[in-house]
């Protein structure tokens, strides 16, 4: 079977699954190549148990495996469980399905009277992705996610709790399948953390926050930050413009994503936002919120400082503001 090695990141979390599953998709949405519905899957074919669960911790996981000693019209499965992580697959051949199986919280079901919640995901290659396709399988039909030497921009896509979901990792035939790795980082999101749509997918994300909004994202952002726009730059090719940031004041951030660099006692970082949003350099003094998305600082409401005091003050005064937060 298969040499795994697995990268932890905070802890293991993908659960190798049972031959069981389907091994391929639906008939009528096959993939290039895909192996036959009789073909083996997963770890002692049908009816084989699997080899147990790696548990999540923290969140995250990383795996990885050789595919040398897989068969060519082998599907194997696996489970991935947690929030974000990554897949590494080494001489890519046969095919994997991934099946997308979140760890969703007793908050995520749906209020009455609401729309039901969904769950969403977002898939990011590597720069050297190789020698694999990536479709989203959903309901059994197929539709191709990533090509083989994709740009690295990350791809979102949403589904109802109850739908069937799957990654196939389908490989491409090769004469020459040495320095061949297909790679990618994912994320599993659900709409019980209240935040707006993932930069990667949105199509409001240039539309400026309301009061409500600005007043939620300072409570609920990965990163809080007051500070100015130090330069603008855009990449044509990932379609994203970078906005660099000189912090007079770290309110929140998760990880540190604003370091010592500018002037004395000025961190410096950068925040990504979509190219279409046009966004330009100015003068004054902002409050920069937004989240965590593959490790880099994504915009969600950037008000200028002084419009967020007026806002805020009279949240206070109303006893409307979500939070405390520090205003001078």
């Amino acid at each position: 079977m298969w040499a795994l090695r697995a990268l932890c990141l905070a802890g293991l979390g993908a659960a190798i699954g049972g031959g069981a599953a389907p091994g391929a998709p639906a008939p009528g949405a096959p993939a290039p190549g895909a192996p036959a519905p009789g073909s083996r899957t997963g770890n002692g074919g049908p009816g084989g148990s699997a080899p147990g669960g790696l548990g999540c911790a923290g969140g995250r996981t990383g795996w990885g495996s050789l595919g040398l000693s897989q068969e060519a019209g082998s599907v194997e499965q696996l489970s991935l469980h947690c929030a974000e992580g990554s897949l590494e697959w080494l001489y890519p051949t046969g095919a994997l399905r991934l099946r997308l199986a979140p760890r969703l919280p007793p908050t995520s079901a749906a209020v009455k009277g609401g729309s039901p919640p969904h769950v969403t995901a977002c898939i990011k290659p590597t720069g050297t992705f190789r020698g694999a396709q990536l479709y989203l399988e959903r309901e059994g039909m197929l539709e191709l996610l990533l090509p083989e030497a994709p740009r690295p921009r990350a791809r979102c896509f949403s589904w109802l709790p109850q739908e069937k979901v799957a990654l196939f990792l389908q490989a491409t035939p090769h004469p020459d399948i040495s320095r061949r790795i297909a790679a990618f980082r994912y994320e599993l999101r659900g709409d019980w953390l209240a935040r707006p749509a993932l930069p990667a997918a949105s199509l409001s994300a240039c539309r400026p926050c309301n009061d409500t909004e600005i007043l939620m994202a300072i409570c609920t952002s990965d990163f809080v930050i007051r500070g100015s726009i130090r330069s603008v730059s855009n990449d044509a090719e990932l379609q994203e413009s970078i906005i660099g940031v000189s912090a007079t004041r770290i309110h929140r951030q998760k990880f540190p994503l604003f370091q010592a660099g500018g002037r004395p006692g000025r961190p410096v970082g950068s925040i990504r936002t979509p190219l279409r949003c046009g966004v330009k350099p100015g003068p004054g003094t902002f409050l920069f919120t937004g989240w965590l998305h593959f490790g880099e600082a994504w915009l969600s409401c950037a008000p200028r400082y002084r419009d967020f005091q007026r806002i805020y003050e009279g949240a206070q005064r109303t006893r409307q503001n979500p939070c405390e937060f520090p205003v001078d």
